[in-house]
């Protein structure tokens, strides 16, 4: 028998009571029975987002709320900040170019963290920029960016919105919508929010919101203004995931016995723990000076390829983590450790990287990852 470990920055675990809950019978969207569901979910998303604003539940993934992002609040040939940092970065771009919306990119090094001080350039040099595009953590590359200093910049220009890519981010970090001014954030449900596939969230400002009454840009199935009028009366606008928002119920019931507080320093702790076990074995970290509390990304040794090492892990140790992208692809593994995640999936994750790398002939004191994690999980 072989147990299966699911240790990518998504899709991630579910718990065993989310699936539970799921798998009841399946009722009408339109019915009265969904209508307090749906209500309780939406209240409860306000309290995860930290906002007072209306959060939009798509059924797609998180890129469906990234394209939302984009086509609702611009108009073709307005102009964009894009920060391209990894895949995801260089998405939103792409989504811009798609919309004939001008990207002004901001390329960074893969594994490094955007300097607020670019972004202010960006925007001092170009007053007509609409909107600044940015992931809180690019998944690809294990690197938060400094979304609060990001916002402090922003917030002041009255013509400017923020847009962050919370996907791998909200639920892990502290991201105050409101109160640090974040104009538009998006997150997915396959994450923090510990969901299958399927289903991204969406808030706006009051600010955003002036924004879409001149937006040109095309849509029809992601027309926020649309699904703002419908969740204030309990629906969605087109069919709804009804066994993801029941789900979401049940997600948001145990975060809150938990709390954001005790959520985000649970991710904190786990995530320090697992960089300090990968600097135990010799391994490079590929963001040593930002690193993403969602997922940790290290660079193997020469000679072991990314691709062989992982169908290693999986096909073997039935343990699944993620491999590099791009550029990167190859060259590093990548280490989940949000949402349905605890000290001992740390433990599990350093404990099969540990193995790999023996079975791949890296020379190495066998255990000393594992005291580095312990030393955290266990001491501090």
């Amino acid at each position: 028998m072989k147990k299966k470990y699911l240790l990518a920055p998504g899709p991630t675990p579910v718990p065993p009571e989310v699936l539970s809950v799921m798998s009841e019978p399946v009722i009408h969207h339109r019915s009265p029975e969904f209508v307090p569901i749906l209500k309780d979910v939406l209240e409860g998303l306000k309290w995860l987002f930290q906002t007072k604003n209306t959060v939009m539940i798509l059924t797609s993934s998180g890129t469906g709320g990234m394209e939302a992002a984009v086509t609702n609040f611009l108009s073709p040939g307005d102009k964009a900040v894009c920060i391209r940092g990894g895949k995801f970065g260089e998405r939103w771009a792409e989504i811009c170019n798609a919309y004939g919306v001008v990207p002004v990119n901001i390329d960074v090094p893969w594994g490094e963290a955007v300097k607020p001080d670019s972004v202010r350039a960006a925007l001092e040099k170009d007053p007509s920029i609409k909107a600044v595009y940015v992931q809180a953590s690019e998944t690809c590359t294990a690197v938060a960016h400094p979304v609060r200093e990001i916002a402090e910049i922003v917030r002041k220009r009255e013509n400017t919105i923020l847009v962050v890519d919370a996907i791998t981010a909200l639920g892990v970090v502290d991201l105050p919508v409101d109160e640090w001014g974040i104009d538009i954030c998006v997150t997915g449900s396959q994450k923090a929010l510990m969901l299958p596939p399927g289903a991204a969230f969406i808030s706006v400002s009051d600010k955003a919101w002036r924004f879409n009454e001149s937006a040109k840009c095309p849509r029809f199935y992601f027309n926020l203004k649309k699904e703002k009028a419908k969740a204030e009366t309990g629906q969605t606008n087109f069919t709804s995931p009804v066994a993801m928002i029941i789900g979401l119920r049940k997600v948001l019931e145990m975060m809150k016995q938990e709390g954001l507080k005790q959520i985000f320093a649970r991710h904190a702790k786990l995530a320090q723990a697992t960089r300090e076990a990968f600097r135990a074995l010799g391994l490079r970290l590929l963001a040593a000076e930002s690193p993403s509390s969602a997922v940790t990304g290290v660079y193997l040794p020469d000679g072991i390829d990314g691709g062989a090492f992982n169908k290693k892990l999986r096909d073997h140790y039935g343990v699944t983590i993620a491999g590099g992208q791009d550029k990167l692809k190859g060259k590093i593994i990548r280490v989940a450790h949000l949402g349905y995640a605890d000290v001992l999936d740390v433990i599990n994750a350093v404990a099969s990287v540990e193995r790999g790398l023996r079975e791949f002939g890296y020379s190495f004191e066998l255990g000393a990852g594992l005291r580095a994690a312990e030393k955290i999980l266990f001491e501090s």
